[in-house]
């Protein structure tokens, strides 16, 4: 008989198939394409006052919704596609957090645009190599950090919503710029051995 996987806390709660499959294949794993990243942040900006359970099984809503996330496309969104996205019950439908990722995929072509590649912008804050901590109970696993406020500051002074350095650290730890996973979790190490 085997041993059951040993996982992060947080990931067994729910005792949901997709929840521990997502910790299992993507949560922590260094993410290190620009659009992945800016799609990761516009879905974290959606979870704001909502738990990422609701996102995760939203996501393919989303990702039809909003065109797979291409920035160009989204960006070319207008009032009748904000209406289109309030209407349409597999997303998160809210006014602001919609406006803030339609007004996000304008930043991220900006950004594009004047040379600035997303992800050296995220990557810059870690040195380019992923923050390994070694945390042995999520008690200690903190909720913000310094790096998180600094990051979200930046993203704000860019123009972006729904960044506040609570959703930024969530990110930082689902795209892998830091590895939050449990030092007993079996994924700990795995994560650890992808960064570049």
């Amino acid at each position: 008989m085997t041993e059951p996987l040993i996982r992060c806390d947080w990931a067994t709660v729910h005792g949901d198939a997709q929840y521990e499959a997502y910790h299992d294949q993507e949560w922590g794993v260094p993410e290190y394409d620009a659009r992945a990243l800016w799609e990761k942040l516009v879905l974290d900006g959606f979870q704001a006052g909502l738990a990422w359970i609701t996102i995760l099984r939203k996501r393919d809503g989303f990702r039809a919704a909003f065109q797979g996330f291409d920035p160009e496309a989204v960006a070319r969104f207008d009032e009748a596609d904000r209406a289109r996205l309030m209407a349409d019950a597999g997303i998160v439908r809210s006014n602001a957090k919609i406006d803030a990722a339609i007004d996000s995929a304008r930043l991220y072509l900006g950004m594009r645009d004047r040379g600035e590649d997303f992800a050296d912008f995220c990557w810059n804050f870690v040195d380019g190599r992923p923050i390994q901590n070694a945390w042995d109970s999520i008690s200690q696993v903190p909720a913000q950090t310094p790096l998180s406020v600094e990051m979200s500051k930046a993203l704000k002074a860019r123009g972006f919503k729904f960044v506040g350095p609570v959703i930024v650290y969530a990110w930082m730890q689902a795209t892998g710029l830091v590895n939050d996973h449990l030092t007993a979790c079996h994924r700990h190490e795995a994560v650890k051995a992808l960064a570049r």
